[in-house]
């Protein structure tokens, strides 16, 4: 088994597959920086960048639920509040780092590392070759992708910069500053700027003008599949929940308890609903539903709060137009919502968190883009990830489903959608194990 990508969604399935000692596969597991569990998500460097699932949620071993709080606690990692706690993002992938050497530890010999990235893959009646960009190949007879999240680049012809990037320059503490996007981005991007004690005006602007919601330590509502209304139109099945929220809320409860509570049904919602439906739900719910889906830590929630309410941070609901060079600066031209009147605002610096890559097409990744030029591998019908069929195998332009050749993760969205975090991954790629061995 070769699998291609060595952030938390390669981990977690290496970690899977080496788990049963009577099984004789061998992983090689294939990361180009050579720094394996961390990824786009768990290669932040600043301490307040956080996880926003509690460590209760963040062991890799779902049939082991605690593993990660262990850890912690092997490590004396303070928490006056038990496993509710929400730890920096380098950790966790320290974390990862410790899956994978316990799974090596474990099955000696079966696990393989390479620093080395993966520019192409042939598949065979017999298996797939991995082609390496320093010539080199590796054949097996299943391979993954596991590539995880692309950021795209920083809009505005590269005027526009990513945060800690070479291109973020020291800054004056008092210069007006512009941040595109709202999301958890946008969040690590103030939660750096507050570090450096950036005191000028921060503009936020998004389409919607949302700001992620935060957490409370409240359980999940329990739900009977019997009553969620799978397969409906987007307005019946918003009607039912917004139903749901009113009638739990009007109990004393809160609307967390019904987000968590549908978590497990998620995907087989998406699964439910045509194509139309689906591109509904990524036009007009996403951006509703990804700041309260994913929360920020309470601690986070109630600084950024008061950073609005301070009047340090302006959340503008526009469009993004474009941006320029002027003067020393940058002017950025929006259009905000309800209005057709383009405005111009000049500010220092304009940082772009804008998410990740979204149309598939358009990846940097070198296996993605050979796949889809081959017509080995195709998007899936939304452009948002790889086609693939109910066991994460990749679909060719044909239609036809890849016997050895795989995807898992964030790839995978297009089928499954919630697909991103680690509780999901974690499962996923424990199906994905089974599925192999058994084969």
């Amino acid at each position: 088994m070769t699998i291609i990508g060595g952030g938390a969604s390669g981990v977690l399935l290496a970690a899977h597959l080496l788990r049963d000692p009577a099984s004789d596969i061998r992983v090689t597991l294939l990361e180009r920086r050579g720094q394996f569990g961390q990824g786009v998500a768990y290669s932040a460097s600043q301490r307040d960048h956080k996880v926003n699932v509690p460590a209760r949620g963040m062991s890799a071993f779902g049939d082991d639920p605690d593993h990660f709080w262990r850890w912690l606690q092997a490590r004396n990692y303070p928490s006056p509040t038990g496993s509710w706690v929400f730890v920096p993002r380098r950790l966790y992938g320290v974390y990862l780092e410790h899956v994978l050497e316990e799974a090596a530890c474990l099955r000696p010999g079966r696990l393989i590392v390479h620093a080395e990235e993966a520019v192409a893959v042939r598949q065979s009646e017999a298996g797939v070759e991995t082609v390496l960009d320093n010539g080199t190949s590796i054949v097996s007879r299943h391979a993954v992708l596991a590539v995880g999240h692309e950021t795209q680049p920083a809009r505005g012809r590269g005027i526009a910069v990513r945060i800690g990037s070479e291109r973020d320059t020291p800054l004056d503490p008092d210069v007006p500053v512009m941040i595109l996007g709202s999301g958890l981005s946008m969040v690590d991007t103030w939660l750096s700027l507050a570090q450096i004690e950036h005191r000028g005006p921060i503009l936020v602007v998004s389409r919607n003008g949302f700001l992620p919601k935060g957490h409370h330590d409240v359980p999940a509502l329990p739900i009977d599949a019997a009553d969620v209304p799978f397969g409906t139109n987007l307005p019946y099945f918003m009607g039912w929940f917004r139903a749901l929220i009113a009638e739990t809320e009007a109990r004393g409860g809160d609307w967390r308890s019904v987000i968590d509570g549908l978590r497990p049904f998620n995907q087989r919602i998406w699964q439910s609903w045509t194509e139309h439906t689906r591109r509904q739900a990524l036009r007009h719910l996403r951006p509703w539903w990804n700041i309260h889906r994913h929360r920020l830590p309470p601690e986070q929630h109630e600084r950024l709060s008061a950073a609005v309410a301070d009047g340090q941070v302006e959340l503008i609901a526009a469009e993004f137009v474009g941006i320029e060079r002027h003067g020393a600066g940058v002017r950025a031209t929006i259009r905000p919502r309800g209005s057709q009147e383009r405005q111009a605002v000049d500010v220092a610096r304009v940082y772009d968190c804008g998410g990740v890559t979204v149309d598939v097409e358009t990846s940097s990744n070198p296996v993605i883009r050979d796949l889809i030029a081959k017509d080995a591998g195709r998007p899936d019908p939304l452009h948002i990830g790889l086609d693939v069929d109910e066991n994460c195998f990749v679909i060719a332009g044909d239609g036809k489903v890849s016997r050895h050749l795989l995807a898992v993760g964030p790839l995978t969205r297009g089928r499954f959608f919630e697909i991103e975090a680690v509780p999901d991954i974690r499962k996923q790629c424990a199906d994905m194990a089974r599925h192999i061995l058994d084969a």
